[in-house]
């Protein structure tokens, strides 16, 4: 069993010790994890993103991880990632700063439109029923994953269009069909499923089942007791079997 989508108490909204999420994991029977964090984007100095890791707190991390790297090499293999968002802005800067760290993968985790700090940016999981914002949503991951930068995209559905189900299902029909070009793997996200949000979203699956894109589970653990909740795991692997998707078994994130 494998997953790439871990956090750590750095992003202010995760909880328990990078050990925790080792041992719940092992206990669990899983044989390889990674750790992404919310990446430390090097934002402008007057403002604040509250929900990722400080760049103070990067070197940290990643030598955290390494530590487990060792200790654990018999029992688990453990890689060391960051979930980012594209921010056009900024994007080559973040690359440049994460670069000296050697890590060893990308997911792609579209939370806002834009910049985030611009004017008009949005938080992705709020509702919506604005045309221009799903349009820009699907635009900025598309761009976000020609760069080939990111090894899977996270939670794609993510967007809360709470607009026409038909123009929602166009829509997403002709992205999911770019991303199927672009053969990126996408996840179905454990924690939407756990948590009863709006994903994942069940005409989106459809339409990701028909085009045959490639899929993969990513818990998005914000706490170690996930790794040992197979029976919903197991009930979001039934949604998707229902819809005829067959996750891949050994993925490798590595670039």
């Amino acid at each position: 069993m494998q997953n790439f989508h871990t956090h750590t108490f750095r992003c202010h909204h995760a909880k328990g010790t990078d050990r925790d999420y080792v041992e719940a994991a092992i206990k669990a029977g899983y044989t390889e994890i990674g750790f992404s964090d919310h990446v430390p984007y090097p934002f402008p100095t007057n403002y604040y993103s509250d929900f990722r890791m400080k760049r103070s707190e990067t070197e940290e991390y990643i030598k955290s991880i390494q530590r487990l790297q060792k200790e654990y090499k018999d029992k688990i293999t453990i890689r060391i990632g960051f979930e980012a968002e594209y921010y056009p802005a900024l994007f080559n800067d973040l690359l440049n700063f994460i670069k000296p760290f050697h890590y060893d993968y990308l997911i792609l985790g579209q939370h806002f439109t834009k910049n985030e700090y611009d004017s008009g940016s949005f938080y992705c999981g709020h509702k919506t029923n604005s045309i221009e914002i799903l349009d820009t949503y699907i635009s900025q991951t598309t761009e976000a994953l020609k760069t080939g930068a990111f090894s899977y995209f996270a939670h794609p559905d993510l967007i809360c269009f709470t607009g026409s189900r038909k123009v929602y299902a166009e829509k997403m029909k002709a992205f999911i069909r770019e991303l199927k070009e672009i053969n990126i793997p996408l996840e179905c996200n454990f924690l939407g499923f756990w948590d009863k949000r709006n994903y994942p979203d069940k005409t989106f699956w459809k339409l990701v089942a028909e085009t045959g894109n490639p899929v993969i589970i990513g818990l998005d653990a914000h706490q170690p007791e996930v790794y040992l909740d197979k029976k919903r795991l197991a009930e979001m692997k039934k949604f998707l079997y229902d819809l005829g998707i067959h996750p891949i078994e050994n993925f490798n994130p590595l670039k």
